[in-house]
Protein backbone atom coordinates (compact mmCIF):
# COMPACT_ATOMS: atom_id res chain seq x y z
CA UNK A 1 0.00 0.00 0.00
CA UNK A 2 1.46 3.73 -1.02
CA UNK A 3 0.62 6.73 0.81
CA UNK A 4 -0.65 9.00 -2.06
CA UNK A 5 -1.67 12.87 -1.94
CA UNK A 6 -3.82 14.33 -4.44
CA UNK A 7 -4.34 18.02 -5.23
CA UNK A 8 -7.33 19.35 -6.59
CA UNK A 9 -8.97 16.21 -5.19
CA UNK A 10 -12.28 17.73 -4.42
CA UNK A 11 -13.73 16.89 -7.71
CA UNK A 12 -13.23 16.17 -11.34
CA UNK A 13 -10.09 14.12 -12.18
CA UNK A 14 -8.85 14.59 -9.07
CA UNK A 15 -11.30 12.96 -7.27
CA UNK A 16 -11.66 10.00 -9.87
CA UNK A 17 -7.77 9.53 -9.41
CA UNK A 18 -8.56 9.63 -5.88
CA UNK A 19 -11.21 6.65 -6.15
CA UNK A 20 -9.68 4.58 -7.91
CA UNK A 21 -5.51 5.06 -6.34
CA UNK A 22 -7.66 4.27 -3.54
CA UNK A 23 -9.17 1.22 -4.96
CA UNK A 24 -6.38 -0.43 -5.60
CA UNK A 25 -5.52 -0.42 -1.98
CA UNK A 26 -3.64 2.82 -0.92
CA UNK A 27 -3.91 5.20 1.58
CA UNK A 28 -5.50 8.97 -0.26
CA UNK A 29 -4.36 11.91 0.85
CA UNK A 30 -7.38 14.31 -0.42
CA UNK A 31 -6.05 18.36 -0.94
CA UNK A 32 -8.08 20.76 -2.56
CA UNK A 33 -9.74 24.32 -1.53
CA UNK A 34 -13.18 23.45 -0.45
CA UNK A 35 -13.23 20.92 2.85
CA UNK A 36 -17.18 19.95 1.89
CA UNK A 37 -15.70 18.28 -1.24
CA UNK A 38 -13.08 16.62 0.03
CA UNK A 39 -14.83 15.13 2.98
CA UNK A 40 -17.80 13.72 0.30
CA UNK A 41 -14.65 12.38 -1.43
CA UNK A 42 -13.02 10.89 1.35
CA UNK A 43 -16.86 9.01 2.46
CA UNK A 44 -17.20 7.84 -1.11
CA UNK A 45 -13.44 5.97 -0.20
CA UNK A 46 -14.79 5.32 3.46
CA UNK A 47 -17.69 3.15 2.24
CA UNK A 48 -15.36 1.39 -0.07
CA UNK A 49 -13.50 -0.45 3.01
CA UNK A 50 -10.56 2.85 1.49
CA UNK A 51 -8.25 4.63 3.59
CA UNK A 52 -8.73 8.64 3.12
CA UNK A 53 -7.67 11.69 4.82
CA UNK A 54 -8.45 15.00 3.93
CA UNK A 55 -6.97 18.91 4.26
CA UNK A 56 -8.26 21.87 2.98
CA UNK A 57 -5.20 24.10 1.08
CA UNK A 58 -4.42 27.11 -0.77
CA UNK A 59 -1.76 25.89 -2.54
CA UNK A 60 -0.58 29.47 -4.16
CA UNK A 61 0.26 30.04 -0.38
CA UNK A 62 4.02 28.70 -0.28
CA UNK A 63 3.40 28.88 3.45
CA UNK A 64 0.56 26.91 3.92
CA UNK A 65 1.60 24.51 1.64
CA UNK A 66 4.85 24.27 3.50
CA UNK A 67 2.58 23.71 6.92
CA UNK A 68 0.60 21.55 5.44
CA UNK A 69 3.45 19.06 4.76
CA UNK A 70 5.07 19.80 8.01
CA UNK A 71 1.64 18.14 9.79
CA UNK A 72 1.05 15.50 7.17
CA UNK A 73 4.95 14.48 7.82
CA UNK A 74 4.29 14.13 11.12
CA UNK A 75 1.81 11.07 10.82
CA UNK A 76 2.58 9.90 6.98
CA UNK A 77 4.82 8.37 5.08
CA UNK A 78 4.14 10.07 1.62
CA UNK A 79 4.96 7.70 -0.68
CA UNK A 80 3.60 10.28 -3.74
CA UNK A 81 2.46 12.88 -4.97
CA UNK A 82 -0.22 14.26 -7.43
CA UNK A 83 0.17 17.49 -8.94
CA UNK A 84 -3.72 17.66 -10.17
CA UNK A 85 -5.06 20.94 -9.38
CA UNK A 86 -5.28 23.16 -11.94
CA UNK A 87 -7.46 25.93 -13.52
CA UNK A 88 -8.33 27.44 -17.03
CA UNK A 89 -9.89 30.69 -18.30
CA UNK A 90 -10.43 30.29 -22.20
CA UNK A 91 -10.91 32.84 -24.73
CA UNK A 92 -8.81 35.88 -26.77
CA UNK A 93 -5.93 37.43 -25.15
CA UNK A 94 -7.64 40.64 -25.07
CA UNK A 95 -10.39 39.58 -23.19
CA UNK A 96 -8.96 37.85 -20.82
CA UNK A 97 -8.03 40.12 -17.60
CA UNK A 98 -4.81 40.44 -15.37
CA UNK A 99 -6.67 38.71 -12.31
CA UNK A 100 -7.32 35.72 -14.25
CA UNK A 101 -4.05 35.11 -15.97
CA UNK A 102 -2.67 35.40 -12.44
CA UNK A 103 -4.94 32.93 -10.85
CA UNK A 104 -4.05 30.72 -13.92
CA UNK A 105 -0.24 31.17 -13.20
CA UNK A 106 -0.64 30.99 -9.36
CA UNK A 107 -2.55 27.67 -9.17
CA UNK A 108 -1.41 25.33 -12.20
CA UNK A 109 2.53 26.62 -11.87
CA UNK A 110 3.40 27.66 -8.57
CA UNK A 111 1.25 26.04 -6.64
CA UNK A 112 3.05 22.03 -8.64
CA UNK A 113 6.30 23.66 -7.56
CA UNK A 114 5.48 24.57 -4.11
CA UNK A 115 3.79 21.17 -3.60
CA UNK A 116 7.03 19.79 -5.49
CA UNK A 117 9.21 21.72 -3.28
CA UNK A 118 7.49 20.81 0.22
CA UNK A 119 7.83 17.14 -0.04
CA UNK A 120 11.21 17.05 -2.09
CA UNK A 121 13.23 16.85 0.80
CA UNK A 122 11.45 14.29 2.64
CA UNK A 123 11.74 12.14 -0.67
CA UNK A 124 15.73 13.20 -0.96
CA UNK A 125 16.06 11.70 2.68
CA UNK A 126 14.71 8.02 1.73
CA UNK A 127 15.85 8.63 -1.92
CA UNK A 128 12.34 7.31 -3.05
CA UNK A 129 9.55 8.89 -4.06
CA UNK A 130 6.97 9.54 -7.28
CA UNK A 131 5.82 12.90 -8.86
CA UNK A 132 3.82 12.78 -11.15
CA UNK A 133 2.24 16.23 -12.74
CA UNK A 134 -0.75 16.47 -14.57
CA UNK A 135 0.05 18.77 -17.36
CA UNK A 136 -2.89 19.11 -20.78
CA UNK A 137 -2.35 18.53 -24.03
CA UNK A 138 -2.47 22.61 -23.84
CA UNK A 139 1.41 22.12 -22.39
CA UNK A 140 2.32 20.54 -25.67
CA UNK A 141 1.13 22.55 -28.84
CA UNK A 142 -0.61 25.95 -28.59
CA UNK A 143 -3.84 26.17 -29.19
CA UNK A 144 -6.95 29.03 -30.31
CA UNK A 145 -8.36 30.81 -27.53
CA UNK A 146 -5.94 29.23 -24.44
CA UNK A 147 -2.81 31.45 -25.06
CA UNK A 148 -2.49 31.98 -20.98
CA UNK A 149 -3.55 28.38 -20.44
CA UNK A 150 -1.07 27.33 -22.41
CA UNK A 151 1.78 29.41 -21.21
CA UNK A 152 0.55 27.78 -17.79
CA UNK A 153 1.06 23.72 -18.69
CA UNK A 154 4.37 24.63 -21.13
CA UNK A 155 5.60 26.35 -17.88
CA UNK A 156 4.93 23.30 -16.11
CA UNK A 157 6.05 20.87 -18.68
CA UNK A 158 9.08 22.76 -18.31
CA UNK A 159 9.21 22.24 -14.70
CA UNK A 160 8.80 18.57 -15.41
CA UNK A 161 11.66 18.07 -18.11
CA UNK A 162 13.84 19.66 -15.78
CA UNK A 163 12.74 17.83 -12.45
CA UNK A 164 13.28 14.83 -14.24
CA UNK A 165 17.43 15.60 -15.19
CA UNK A 166 17.72 17.26 -11.51
CA UNK A 167 16.87 13.38 -9.86
CA UNK A 168 17.86 11.39 -12.56
CA UNK A 169 20.86 10.23 -10.37
CA UNK A 170 18.22 9.03 -7.78
CA UNK A 171 15.53 6.68 -7.42
CA UNK A 172 12.63 9.09 -7.52
CA UNK A 173 10.44 8.96 -10.76
CA UNK A 174 8.92 11.94 -12.17
CA UNK A 175 6.28 11.62 -15.02
CA UNK A 176 3.86 14.09 -16.98
CA UNK A 177 0.57 13.30 -18.18
CA UNK A 178 -0.74 14.87 -21.11
CA UNK A 179 -4.32 14.67 -21.74
CA UNK A 180 -7.02 16.31 -24.00
CA UNK A 181 -10.79 17.95 -22.48
CA UNK A 182 -12.24 15.83 -20.44
CA UNK A 183 -15.68 15.94 -19.25
CA UNK A 184 -15.77 17.42 -15.96
CA UNK A 185 -17.18 20.40 -13.99
CA UNK A 186 -13.89 22.23 -14.87
CA UNK A 187 -16.34 23.09 -17.94
CA UNK A 188 -19.06 24.20 -15.67
CA UNK A 189 -17.96 28.19 -15.55
CA UNK A 190 -17.24 28.69 -19.32
CA UNK A 191 -19.06 27.70 -22.58
CA UNK A 192 -15.18 27.04 -24.34
CA UNK A 193 -16.65 23.64 -24.93
CA UNK A 194 -20.35 23.09 -26.12
CA UNK A 195 -20.51 19.54 -26.61
CA UNK A 196 -19.09 17.44 -23.59
CA UNK A 197 -20.28 14.60 -24.68
CA UNK A 198 -17.51 13.72 -26.74
CA UNK A 199 -15.22 14.00 -24.45
CA UNK A 200 -13.46 11.24 -22.20
CA UNK A 201 -14.95 10.99 -19.07
CA UNK A 202 -12.68 11.58 -15.52
CA UNK A 203 -13.19 8.01 -14.89
CA UNK A 204 -11.73 6.87 -18.00
CA UNK A 205 -9.06 8.93 -17.94
CA UNK A 206 -7.88 8.50 -14.14
CA UNK A 207 -7.73 4.35 -14.72
CA UNK A 208 -5.63 4.97 -17.95
CA UNK A 209 -3.27 7.29 -15.81
CA UNK A 210 -3.60 4.12 -12.96
CA UNK A 211 -2.74 1.62 -15.92
CA UNK A 212 0.09 3.38 -17.41
CA UNK A 213 1.58 5.17 -14.02
CA UNK A 214 5.13 3.52 -14.95
CA UNK A 215 5.80 5.92 -18.25
CA UNK A 216 7.45 9.21 -17.94
CA UNK A 217 5.20 10.73 -20.70
CA UNK A 218 2.08 9.48 -20.54
CA UNK A 219 -0.40 11.01 -23.86
CA UNK A 220 -3.87 10.32 -23.76
CA UNK A 221 -5.78 11.42 -26.59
Amino acid sequence: MKTILITGAGTGLGKELALAYAQEGNRIILVGRTQSHLDEVRQMIGKTNGSAMSASCDITDSNRVEQLLFNLNKTEKIDQVINNAGIGYFGPLQEISADKISHMIDTNVKGTIYITKAILPTFLERNAGKIMNIISTAGLRGKVHETAYCASKFAIRGFTEALVKELENTSISVSGVYMGGMDTPFWDENNFVTDRSRLKSAKEVAWEILERETETELIIG
